[in-house]
């Protein structure tokens, strides 16, 4: 998936196909009081800033993304929010994909559906969508080369409600439903395209979405074909939705008002909380000995998991460790002392799974190898030892030391000492908790383990791609939170992440042979080929692996129920009913 889709969680979240910066940010609000509202409790420190929904690079959030979509209804819905990772077709525009025998198309067939306006949604506002993506596809956030829309050869009008689109050559109809289809959104060109040239409608497009005060006003953003419409959005970061009267599709607004709040901070929101002015908000890992405090106060306390995995990344083109990095032996030794079961019990309050590999366990699926499942590098500091002394490493002065530089491998001189550094997210008390305990553990192993912290887009800017002679490749190990690193489209492949030269292949990791798994996994029709890279990367360990935490821990009012928490960190306000 793409930096844009796929979430990378930096505070909060970082993004299946979308890089994600999630925090929280700050306001309280009034208790919504009546059944024709709810108040809902941002992240703190993020704030809602784009209605265009087609992202880019500056704009990739959850929020950003679950707003748009409750304004102009995406092609395909696939997300979490009947409970498993599906089509949700009550929240789609489309009812019917039809892939071609041969895999190299499909056929897709709308509802009967119309615009706010009355006029009927159609397959040439699809087409506007794939022309724009197709003229301005660096500009796209969901763009990785190769991938859609490069591999989308023609787009076939059929008729007002059926298109064919083909493509370069077979795929896994799963992957290209879940992971590509489902980034299209029908757009009211009768509307918005203004030119009839894709690239001027773009600038015209994103000129008038950076306009944030303008957004509840200006007659573009009226003709939508989502649930909901702004009635207002603030710059500070509130935004009220209001029900659409003429929304003709299949999740009908159950709540007229839905108050979207933000917070400065995490404390703030929890106050809002206990002051019974916020319906659905959240706690964190650490509070969750306050829980009776809550559900005394009517509120219902549950997890909220996310489909992601984290990770910290190795950059294999350090010049000082990079050698030491690249031998198998040594990143086994690092993982086999990381004692995940005690970070998640302890550091995470329970409210966090081990994962061991590139796919998520969080939630049972079928891709994950049995290989991943069983854990190949179960914590133990006394067989890290061993690795590393079986291989030519002798600890002087605590810290292990290679003295026989023929058996440390490749590039590996001797007299280098095993020490590294993380450039970690900075004011996380459970971050600093982990990396603490990872500190110790790595201690015992003979491995010494520095930490620098630093605000989570620092980090991000300070530890990019690069190569051995750049001054910004000094870094070694980067960490960006831990609410969950990477969060997947549903299909969780490894294109961004851990393929040779991906978009979000931050530590330069590259494996012709995971390459081609990787490929595998998007055209194979059967589920081993993911499984095989599942395997694959659960043995190579291209990164360290972490627990993953859950995406939050919702703190909902009694008597708020009809939805199931999106696993993929979307929220869904049309899906939500007051029962009682």
């Amino acid at each position: 998936m793409s930096p844009a889709r796929t979430r990378l969680v930096a505070g909060a979240v970082v993004c299946a196909g979308t890089l994600l910066l999630a925090g929280c940010s700050g306001s309280g609000g009034t208790s919504s009081a009546s059944k024709d509202a709810i108040n809902y409790a941002l992240p703190a420190n993020f704030t809602p800033n784009w209605i265009l929904p087609i992202g880019t690079a500056a704009h990739l959030n959850t929020n950003n993304i679950s707003i748009a979509n409750s304004l102009w209804e995406p092609l395909v819905a696939y997300d979490g929010s009947t409970g498993k990772i599906a089509w949700n077709k009550a929240g789609s525009v489309a009812t019917a994909a039809d892939f071609a025998a041969d895999g190299k198309s499909v056929k897709i067939t709308l509802g009967d559906r119309h615009w706010s306006d009355g006029k009927p949604i159609t397959s040439g506002d699809v087409k506007f969508w794939f022309d724009l993506i197709k003229a301005n596809k660096a500009e796209w956030a969901g763009y990785n080369p190769g991938k859609a829309p490069d591999n989308w050869t023609s787009f076939k009008t059929v008729d007002d409600r059926h298109f064919t689109i083909t493509f370069d050559k077979a795929y896994n109809s799963q992957w290209m439903l879940a992971n590509e289809l489902s980034q299209i959104t029908p757009l009211p060109q009768h509307v918005w395209d203004k030119s009839g040239d894709a690239k001027q409608d773009w600038k015209y497009l994103n000129d008038a979405a950076k306009n944030i005060s303008g957004y509840a006003t200006n007659t573009l953003w009226k003709t939508i074909s989502g649930p909901y419409a702004v009635k207002s959005f603030s710059n500070a970061g509130k935004v009220v939705l209001t029900a659409n009267k003429k929304y003709d599709g299949g999740e009908k607004p159950a709540i007229p008002t839905v108050n979207l709040l933000p917070f400065t901070t995490a404390d703030a929101e929890k106050n809002a909380l206990r002051s019974g002015s916020v319906d659905y908000g959240y706690i964190e890992a650490t509070d969750l000995d306050q829980k009776e405090s809550f559900t005394a106060q009517g509120y219902d306390v549950k997890p909220w998991s996310g489909w992601a995995i984290t990770y910290m990344p190795y950059n294999f083109n350090n010049p000082a460790m990079g050698a030491v990095f690249k031998q198998l032996y040594a990143r086994q030794a690092v993982q086999r002392s990381i004692d995940q079961d005690s970070l998640a019990k302890v550091v995470f309050n329970g409210t966090a799974v081990a994962g061991y590999g590139p796919i998520p366990q969080g939630q049972a699926s079928d891709f994950v190898s049995s290989v991943q499942k069983n854990n190949p590098y179960p914590f133990s500091t006394s067989a890290a030892r061993e690795l590393l002394t079986s291989h030519g490493w002798t600890e002087q002065g605590g810290v292990m030391t290679c003295t026989e530089p023929a058996e440390c491998g490749e590039g590996v001189a001797k007299g280098t000492k095993f020490e590294m550094q993380v450039l970690s997210q900075s004011g996380s008390t459970v971050t600093d908790n982990m990396m603490s305990a990872i500190q110790s553990s790595l201690a015992k192993t003979g491995i010494k383990f520095s930490i620098k912290t630093a605000p989570v887009n620092s980090v991000l800017s300070q530890t990019p791609q690069c190569t051995s002679g750049q001054s910004i490749c000094k870094w070694q190990l980067s960490f960006f939170g831990t609410a969950g690193s990477w969060y997947f489209n549903a299909f969780p492949t490894g294109d961004s992440l851990f393929q040779s030269k991906g978009g979000a292949n931050f530590g330069n990791y590259s494996n012709a042979e995971v390459d081609k798994l990787i490929s595998a996994s998007t055209t194979s029709s059967s589920n081993h080929a993911i499984q095989d890279y599942s395997a694959a990367l659960a043995k190579d360990l291209p990164v360290i692996w972490l627990p993953e935490p859950d995406y939050q821990i919702s703190v909902v009012k009694n008597g708020l129920g009809g939805f199931s928490q999106d696993s993929l960190a979307n929220f869904h306000p049309a899906q939500w009913k007051w029962t009682s």
